[in-house]
């Protein structure tokens, strides 16, 4: 899958599954469970036990599924990632030599930012997305909506905290797509074996994700149509 795709894929679904487990055997399980849930991503964290040789077995076994890298935390670990078959690196934080790394490799990268000067330096350096860490903590959909006023053409990824509660209220606010752990992937769901509750749990999230956009666009229609815009003059 060339990169353009992957990148048209993240954000037409909109929900990057994290998994940050103890075992290679539950991050299996919860791939497995993410994927026959309906959403077909998965961002492995670097946190998980052999997650690079996880991620070779990943690919091979699953080819409809992008997987991709996360926690990643220096360049050496992004090309052992790249090796192994990884479709994208994210980092929690702000590191412009992974994010250079990843563009000279042409392969889909989004790094951890959070204050304005760390997302502008991360998509002057070449950044597809910025994912804003840890988001819930610094002020949720309102802090992603302050951050779009200044940076409208930066597509902003939350994460950090998103729940069903607030799932929507960040896609309303400008965000691009949701990165989200332990509200979609319970730790007891993987432990018990519970691959319906995760299905579940994917359903609506996606359809909270699709209920937001629609909400989104029929509001800046509306708005057009009282300012009058009708897009860019020819």
């Amino acid at each position: 899958m060339t990169k353009e795709r992957i990148r048209a894929r993240l954000e037409e679904i909109g929900i990057i599954p994290a998994i940050r487990v103890s075992s290679t055997e539950d991050a299996r399980f919860a791939v497995e469970a993410i994927a026959s849930g309906g959403i077909p991503i998965v961002e492995l964290t670097m946190t998980v036990p052999e997650a690079v040789e996880l991620i070779s077995g990943l690919v091979r076994s699953n080819p409809d599924v992008i997987v991709g890298a996360g926690t990643i935390l220096d360049t050496a670990t992004a090309h052992r990632c790249l090796d192994a078959g990884a479709a994208f690196l994210t980092t929690p934080g702000l590191d412009l030599s992974i994010v250079e790394f990843a563009v000279a490799k042409d392969v889909v990268v989004f790094p951890g930012a959070l204050t304005p000067t760390e997302v502008m330096m991360a998509w002057k350096a070449g950044a597809d997305f910025v994912k804003v860490f840890p988001c819930s903590q610094v002020g949720g959909p309102r802090y992603i909506k302050a951050l779009k006023d200044p940076f409208p053409q930066v597509p902003l990824i939350a994460s950090g905290g998103v729940n069903q509660e607030t799932a929507a209220d960040f896609i309303l606010a400008g965000a691009i797509a949701l990165g989200i752990g332990g509200a979609l992937i319970p730790h007891e769901s993987i432990e018990r074996r519970q691959p319906h509750r995760i299905h579940e749990l994917a359903r609506r999230f996606a359809a909270i994700v699709e209920s937001a956009r629609s909400r989104a666009a029929a509001g800046k229609k509306s708005l057009d149509s009282v300012t009058g815009s009708t897009g860019p003059a020819h």
